[in-house]
Order: C-alpha cells, then sequence, then structure tokens
C-alpha cells in the first residue's frame, strides 16, 4: 500500500523525522526497510538519513501482511455498515465473540472478518481489531485494513477521540434516574468469580455517563457513553446503582422480560478517519430483542 505527503515545513529536516510527524513508527520504517517496502522523495527511493526540503514529494510504499495462518476462517456473511481501503466497521450479532480464545479459536467475529478479506483477496490479510464487544453486546465493531490504519486509530483511542454510544434497556428501581447523571465508582475483580466484576475501593477507577431516553413502570432505555474502559463497565455500574441490565443474569439483571443477554448495544460510533480528516459518525439500530422491549416503553 502507498501512502503520499508533500513536504510543507520550510526548515530541512530527515525522512524519519517526517515521517514520525505522519505517525509512521520505528516498527513500521523497519518493516519498510526489511520486508519489501520502499521510502521514495521526487520518484528516487532515499533512506530515512534523506534531507527533506520544502516541496518535495514523499511516498513510502508498505509492504502487504500476510495472513496468520492460526486464525481460522469462518465464512459466515457479516453485516457491513461502513468500508473503504483503511477500515471496516461490521454490526456484531449477539452471541459472537469478538476474538477467538483458547478453547474457542472459531466462529469469532475476527473469524468472519478473515473469511470475507479472503474473498475479496484483500492485499492486506492481517485482521486488525479497534474496538471490541462483549460476546452477548450487539452493535458497530471496527477494524483496520492494515498496520498503518490500526497503529493512527489507536493513537485516537489514546487521546479519547474514538467516541462509541451504547443503548442499555435497564430494570430494578429505574424511578431513582436522573436525566442525565455520570456514574464514578471504582471497579475491581470480584473474587468469588474468575469473570465477574464488583465495585471495590481498591479498584480501578471507573467513570459511566448516561442520558434516560425512555422510562415505563420498572423498565428504561438509556443511552451511555464510557469515559474510561474497565471490564463490564457499563453492567457492574448499573447493577451498583440498583438498576441492572434486562437478561444480565451475572449481575441481577431480570429474566422474564423477553430478552435472554444483556440488553446492550452499541448504536453509535464516531471518530476522525486519519488519512481523509473527516469525520465520521456511523450509527446502527437495535437488535430486535431489544427493539420489541423499547417498542412497549
Amino acid at each position: 500500500m502507498e501512502f503520499n505527503w508533500t513536504v510543507e515545513k520550510k526548515e530541512p529536516q530527515q525522512v524519519k523525522n517526517f515521517l514520525k510527524e505522519q505517525g509512521i513508527s520505528k516498527g513500521l520504517l523497519a518493516k519498510i526497510k526489511f520486508q519489501g517496502g520502499k521510502i521514495e522523495v521526487n520518484q528516487s527511493v532515499e533512506n530515512v538519513l534523506f534531507i527533506l526540503s520544502v516541496g518535495d514529494q514523499v511516498k513510502i510504499t508498505i509492504p502487504d501482511e500476510k495472513e496468520h495462518e492460526t486464525l481460522l476462517v469462518d465464512d459466515v456473511p457479516i453485516d457491513i455498515i461502513f468500508e473503504d481501503d483503511h477500515y471496516l466497521v461490521v454490526n456484531k450479532p449477539a452471541g459472537i465473540a469478538s476474538i477467538p480464545a483458547q478453547y474457542h479459536p472459531n466462529g469469532t467475529m475476527a473469524n468472519r472478518v478473515k473469511a470475507y478479506f479472503k474473498a475479496q483477496n484483500y492485499q492486506d490479510q492481517v485482521i486488525h481489531v479497534v474496538t471490541r464487544l462483549d460476546r452477548d453486546t450487539t452493535g458497530l465493531m471496527l477494524f483496520a485494513k492494515h498496520g498503518f490504519a490500526h497503529a493512527m486509530l489507536d493513537q485516537e483511542l489514546r487521546k479519547k477521540e474514538v467516541i462509541k454510544i451504547y443503548q442499555a434497556l435497564i430494570g430494578g428501581d429505574v424511578l431513582r434516574l436522573k436525566e442525565h447523571e455520570t456514574i464514578k465508582l471504582p471497579i475491581g475483580r470480584d473474587l468469588s468469580s474468575i469473570l465477574k466484576r464488583t465495585i471495590v475501593e481498591t479498584g480501578q477507577q471507573a467513570e459511566t455517563e448516561y442520558w434516560l431516553k425512555k422510562r415505563k413502570n420498572d423498565q428504561a432505555l438509556v443511552d451511555i457513553q464510557l469515559h474510561t474502559g474497565r471490564t463490564h463497565q457499563i453492567r457492574v455500574h448499573f447493577e451498583a446503582i440498583g438498576c441492572p441490565l434486562l437478561g444480565d443474569n451475572m449481575y441481577g439483571g431480570k429474566m422474564d422480560s423477553g430478552i435472554e443477554r444483556q440488553a446492550l448495544h452499541c448504536c453509535q460510533l464516531s471518530f476522525i478517519h486519519p488519512f481523509t480528516k473527516q469525520r465520521l459518525k456511523l450509527t446502527s439500530p437495535l437488535a430486535e430483542d431489544m427493539k420489541k422491549i423499547v417498542d412497549q416503553l
């Protein structure tokens, strides 16, 4: 894959410093040097120590990424929300893990995306998962289609510039919910379980902001934005305030509301596209099991 830039700084600078400003890491530079890529300045091949001048045309060629043989292929169609040369956003169904685990090497979204990449015969075959969802959470998942694209979005993630909005159906004491509130409670491991998390004073800081959208009797629909990324954060925080998610058996959610998994959906994903510099705002409608309940509120 090729990328092109025009040098705008008047001060002379080395190629390696210029490329660092464009987001090219030392690791990617090494890959370009040793795995078949190249750096060109004004159509001539140069090394990273070459001195650039204003107006120079810089082009890098990044070698193709060969597939990881250990990642199996699951030839199941995926629901594509957005795709370009750099990113793929899909709508994840319930009951599907994001990535393989030791005892579950297939049947995940990563396996399905690999099958799609192979069917399309893309030059880059490595699967880069940028944002994950729990097995039973539905909605938007973001993949990068090459390593440079992944690295660029990782920078946005660290700066909290990738915004995900969730919708959740909750039960319990929904009358205590405010129109808008931020839950700030530390989360740590529940010592009685390998998987479960709980509120604990010595836990990691966690911050969950929500907006009340609908409420009827003992059920409510809320929009949620996470400001930290702790395991099971939404589920733990809403249990802690007495309003567990419907269908969330692990955290005390009601199991008689017509939904058999935590009622959580990633409905919106927004980020600044690192290469076009345009803000993308992608949405996904509620899964049918959640929509049926919402329609009754």
